[in-house]
């Protein structure tokens, strides 16, 4: 009789410890996360979300503990990860069209901002560019993708940097707060489109957030940091009222409206500590 090898975790910290600067960001953090689940990383400002999805990239080590991507070290798994930075703004006069901009995304052995392909008409030539349309076609940003990137609104912009980090067709996506600065349609769209990912494309998606409630919807599991330490569980057993005043030391209110929908209000710190960002 044969037996089926054991699924493994997509990302798994084991007693994990960072210190910067002799300061230490956070400790003992033990978490899994299922291979397919869509994941939020959630916390005050400066609480480490940032710095533990960068773990998980293989930029910054653990003190203490262990991390693995698919059961690897990070720098082992980095071609199976689509990464999306904490967005910059394009101003208008960035002429790179928004094609070009996926494109670059191919050279995924760097992160940041790749050279393009030099030979347009060889065969991988051909294969990156029928990647690049149907990465564009699945974020549908197909009919804004030859505009000038700085032209693009906001969500436009936002939705050809998902596809970037896409157009590798990695296993993990790895989003460092993608709603930041987006009006509300806008983050409600984004945050339908990386649920569409995470479901029809069986990609595992763990995004850094700052406030919950455009996404919280979509969530399997919450990573909530705080305090030095991480609390994680689905978000009916981590978003609630008790859990988050305890979490922000101070009131926080969660709602169940009429549909069964859970809402976050009171939330604290929501535009702190971002440098003016949200408005």
């Amino acid at each position: 009789m044969t037996t089926e090898p054991l699924k493994r975790p997509a990302l798994t910290w084991t007693n994990a410890a960072v210190e910067l600067a002799e300061r230490t960001i956070f400790s003992h953090v033990s978490l899994e996360i299922e291979v397919g689940s869509f994941v939020a990383v959630l916390g005050p400002n400066g609480v480490g979300k940032s710095t533990l999805v960068k773990t998980a990239l293989g930029l910054l080590p653990l003190a203490h503990g262990t991390v693995t991507v698919f059961g690897d070290r990070p720098e082992i798994a980095r071609p199976s990860v689509g990464y999306l930075p904490q967005r910059h703004h394009f101003d208008a006069g960035v002429r790179i069209s928004g094609r070009d901009l996926v494109r670059l995304g191919l050279d995924g052995d760097r992160w940041g901002m790749p050279l393009p392909f030099a030979t347009k008409f060889s065969a991988r030539a051909r294969a990156a560019e029928a990647q690049v349309e149907a990465v564009l076609e699945q974020v549908s940003a197909t009919a804004f993708a030859d505009r000038s990137i700085g032209e693009c609104s906001g969500g436009e912009q936002q939705r050809l940097l998902i596809a970037q980090a896409l157009v590798r067709r990695p296993r993990l996506l790895i989003l460092d707060e993608p709603l930041d600065s987006l009006d509300l349609p806008n983050q409600a769209a984004v945050a339908e489109l990386i649920a569409t990912i995470c479901k029809e494309r069986e990609v595992t998606v763990l995004l850094v957030a700052h406030d919950v409630n455009p996404i919280l919807a979509h969530l399997d599991q919450v990573i909530y940091l705080a305090h030095g330490g991480a609390l994680a569980g689905t978000p009916l057993e981590v978003i609630t009222s008790e859990n988050l005043s305890q979490l922000y030391d101070t009131p926080v209110d969660v709602l169940t409206t009429s549909t069964g929908r859970l809402v976050v209000v009171g939330q604290p710190d929501a535009h702190g500590g971002h440098g003016g960002r949200h408005h």
